[in-house]
């Protein structure tokens, strides 16, 4: 097993919406960008949030994942869709 060296200092987010409620819809992931959590802010608070975290912006959606089947979906979706 490899060990890797994970960069902290870095972090990322990938702008994945904007609801008609003002809600800014976004995954921000540290050090690895594949590794992330979705969040949800009013657009203000994500502007400082980007701004005060100093954040690489990600373009385009996500990759996908190796087995779609197991994890490529948004929690969102957990109330519309059943899982394994």
């Amino acid at each position: 097993m490899r060990e890797q060296n994970i960069d902290v200092s870095k972090k990322f987010v990938r702008l994945t919406g904007k609801r008609p409620d003002g809600l800014v819809e976004f995954d921000f992931a540290i050090g690895e960008p594949e590794l992330f959590v979705e969040l949800l802010m009013p657009e203000a608070a994500y502007t400082e949030f980007c701004t005060t975290n100093e954040v690489i912006l990600l373009q385009g959606p996500r990759p996908a994942a190796d087995n779609p089947e197991d994890w490529d979906w948004r929690m969102k979706q957990a109330t519309t869709q059943r899982f394994k």
